[in-house]
């Protein structure tokens, strides 16, 4: 059966991929953006509706008619985005909201601002009246592109605590989780935790990549003040303090855990890293 379904972050890492999906499965779908014009230009797929998530008037019109709605919001420093998306989506009659959010949240030591503002987006939606499922995903295997630059360059990748593994996901099959519970009845007041098949470190990418590559790369180990100066001169100050007590439980092994949660919903094994890494190989040469 075909739905209707709106996409809040459609032009995102899981949502451009979600949208494909259903797509090609033959529903409708509303790409929400705030500038429909920017984002045609850049691929976004789907029946581009402006929405202005810092703005409740308006939002209630940009998902009318939806069955289901996909939220994944990315500023810890302004909550306000699920509060109007819920608001809105009650009242246009949705029936179903599946919110990206984090497996940290899962985790009673990790109390940072990133933390503690998913924990507070999935109160909110399992108190907003509609049906939800949760995708707690562990970080991208997609981060490493911001690599790609200093790979490019034959310059050094350089992380903080890059021993310490990360059983990181493909976004694809967030993606695919995503779809399913969107419009395949019985993930109603479910929360998935997503992750890779096999925890790995920055150093451990950074030597599958070189042998991909078939050049060498070389991992350089980031003090924790020269990661501070580094995030400090792109993001607030609260943010760079909840990436730092972020990476200290990584460095701690709380990241490391992996789930089935990908194979239970999809059917199909989660993507390893170096068959993420031999997808993307263009990007790094």
């Amino acid at each position: 059966m075909s739905l209707r379904v709106a996409v809040a972050g459609a032009g995102g890492t899981v949502g451009r991929r979600l949208t494909e999906l259903l797509l090609a499965d033959g529903h409708d779908v509303l790409s929400l953006t705030r500038s429909p014009g920017r984002a045609a230009l850049r691929g976004v797929r789907g029946r581009l509706v402006r929405a202005d998530f810092d703005a409740r008037a308006g939002l209630a019109r940009a998902v009318e008619g939806a069955d289901a709605l996909f939220v994944a919001t990315f500023d810890p420093m302004d909550p306000r985005h699920d509060e109007h998306l819920a608001t809105a989506a009650l009242a246009a009659g949705v029936r179903h909201v599946v919110k990206l959010s984090a497996l940290a949240v899962t985790d009673p030591g990790a109390q940072d601002l990133v933390t503690r503002w998913q924990r507070e987006c999935e109160q909110l939606w399992q108190t907003s009246g509609m049906t939800w499922t949760f995708l707690r995903a562990r970080a991208f295997m997609s981060n490493c592109l911001a690599w790609a630059g200093a790979v490019r360059a034959g310059g050094p990748v350089a992380t903080l605590h890059g021993y310490a593994p990360n059983a990181c996901v493909d976004p694809a099959d967030v993606a695919a989780v995503a779809a399913r519970a969107l419009t395949v009845p019985g993930h109603a007041g479910r929360a998935y935790a997503l992750t890779g098949p096999a925890a790995v470190s920055a150093r451990e990418q950074v030597a599958q990549l070189s042998g991909f590559l078939r050049r060498p790369l070389r991992h350089e180990e980031l003090t924790e003040q020269q990661a501070l100066e580094r995030w400090s001169a792109r993001y607030p100050p609260p943010l760079v303090r909840a990436l730092v007590e972020s990476a200290g439980r990584q460095a701690a092994g709380a990241k490391a855990s992996v789930t089935e949660d990908v194979l239970r919903v999809t059917g199909r094994e989660p993507t390893a890293f170096g068959t993420w890494a031999r997808r993307h190989l263009t990007v790094f040469r």
